[in-house]
């Protein structure tokens, strides 16, 4: 962090001393909200939760070392007082990241945000030092706190921004505002929550009208496959670079493939250049993923052939998110449990039969058996009936081994889709929960099979893909 004394902070967020804190005192080290991540120099802020309130763990803090307490109420240590903790952190960032002038990139979509972040940091720290939004903590706290561990030696901070409703990521941006945005897509992921996908289309557009004119430096980074990113170019000052498969993008992918692994492989092609990439991640849609950050980095002036380098490098950061690990006995198991929603569930179907090689032996008798096990997709309001069944239905047309739909009513209308579109009949089951699946799984699964595990965070998947993994897995 960016050090300031704490008279510097009560003045940045309007809030006063307290505890005997020392105005002269300076804050070095990281904002935290969990008192057991304390690091000497740096600032706890108490929150008060539903279960948990942090007023309660403020001298803890400050004998692990913090130099003071941001709360609400005074409390058995030095502290700065103020209304409202959450308004307090996001006036403390936008004071940092004005006073560092460092470049700010910010990306939203309706999927792939997480992915897409993580390359864009493994991209951009290569070519100088970057901070970059840790796992998915992309709201009102998390931002903040990512901002907050830049320093005056940090190049670039990247920004996961998500949204709930209309509004939210208007919000972020005037906490931090990017000179670079990017937007990947305009799915169905939250459709219940914010009322249809055009409500959707007009939260993630507010990125790019939060974006300086394009004089004055500000990018809109846009899908040129998705028409309703692509729309989003009448609502920015800034200026436009596209990204996509789309002979219109300035930063596009040609010659399109997936190895016998299941990796995408294309050629990067920019304004400055071209490039080879093949990557480590699974699946074709972190082609798209792959492109948008390869936009970024070329704006930023990274050399075309140097991205092309990183891309076929890159990792993945976050857990959870098509982690493919091979069991000594050769099961495959990918783990895409952190959260799920129509468009990225396809795209997993579609990898697990890519890894799993022309399908089966269900069909012409060549490649592995290829297990599906999906839980319920959440937020998708009255479109749940028909989404989940159109993804049981995609599981038989891609000819998938086996599905085994797991929890209530969203699994069982998965299972209902699976039977309704061909002859299926064992090869789909709907099991209540995941302890029955692991025990089916362990049960049937043989070696050679690919797993595929993936629901909505809220169903706690995971515990099935780390119950077939533990002890035996081998990272691919």
């Amino acid at each position: 962090m960016l050090p300031l004394t704490l008279a510097e902070i009560a003045d940045v967020v309007q809030g006063k001393l307290d505890g005997d804190a020392d105005p002269r005192s300076r804050v070095t080290g990281p904002v935290v909200i969990d008192s057991r991540e304390v690091a000497p120099g740096g600032l706890f802020a108490a929150f008060q939760g539903e279960r948990v309130d942090g007023h309660r763990f403020a001298r803890s803090a400050v004998e692990s070392g913090a130099v003071a307490v941001l709360a609400t109420r005074p409390v058995e240590a030095p502290a700065v007082l103020v209304p409202d903790v959450e308004r307090a952190l996001g006036a403390l960032a936008r004071h940092v990241v004005r006073k560092l002038g460092t470049h700010v990139v910010a990306l939203t979509g309706s999927s792939g945000k997480t992915s897409t972040k993580d390359l864009i940091a493994q991209l951009l720290e290569r070519w100088a030092p970057t901070v970059w939004t840790p796992g998915s903590l992309n709201n009102e706290i998390g931002l903040p706190l990512t901002a907050l561990r830049a320093d005056a030696d940090t190049r670039h901070l990247v920004l996961e921004m998500g949204a709930r409703g209309v509004g939210h990521i208007r919000y972020l941006a005037e906490l931090t505002p990017p000179r670079i945005g990017l937007v990947l897509n305009v799915g169905t992921a939250h459709v219940g929550e914010f009322g249809g996908q055009d409500r959707i289309a007009q939260a993630k557009g507010e990125l790019v009208e939060a974006l300086p004119p394009a004089e004055e430096g500000g990018v809109a980074v846009l899908n040129a496959d998705d028409p309703l990113v692509r729309a989003m170019e009448s609502r920015t000052r800034a200026r436009v670079l596209l990204f996509g498969e789309s002979p219109q993008a300035d930063v596009r992918a040609e010659n399109v493939r997936l190895t016998e692994q299941g990796q995408p492989a294309f050629t990067l092609r920019t304004p400055a250049g071209c490039g080879d990439v093949t990557m480590r991640l699974y699946g074709e849609h972190h082609v798209s993923n792959a492109l948008a950050a390869a936009a970024v980095a070329h704006e930023l002036g990274m050399p075309t052939e140097a991205v092309a380098t990183a891309l076929s490098e890159a990792g993945t950061l976050s857990r959870w998110r098509m982690e493919v690990t091979e069991r000594a006995d050769g099961v495959t198991v990918i783990n895409d449990a952190y959260n799920a929603n129509p468009d990225s569930v396809r795209a997993a179907l579609r990898a697990l039969v890519a890894i799993g090689g022309q399908h089966s032996d269900r069909g012409d008798g060549r490649g592995r058996r290829t297990w599906a096990v999906l839980g319920e997709m959440a937020e998708l309001g009255e479109e749940a009936l028909a989404e989940h069944d159109a993804v049981g239905r995609l599981a038989v047309r891609l000819n998938v081994s086996k599905l085994v739909a797991v929890g209530g009513q969203e699994a069982a209308w998965l299972d209902m889709g699976a039977k309704n579109e061909g002859s299926w009949g064992e090869e789909s089951v709907h099991v209540s929960d995941t302890e029955t699946a692991i025990e089916l799984l362990r049960a049937q699964v043989r070696p050679g099979d690919v797993v595929l595990v993936k629901a909505s965070r809220s169903v706690g998947l995971e515990r099935v893909a780390l119950e077939l993994l533990e002890g035996e897995g081998q990272p691919r």
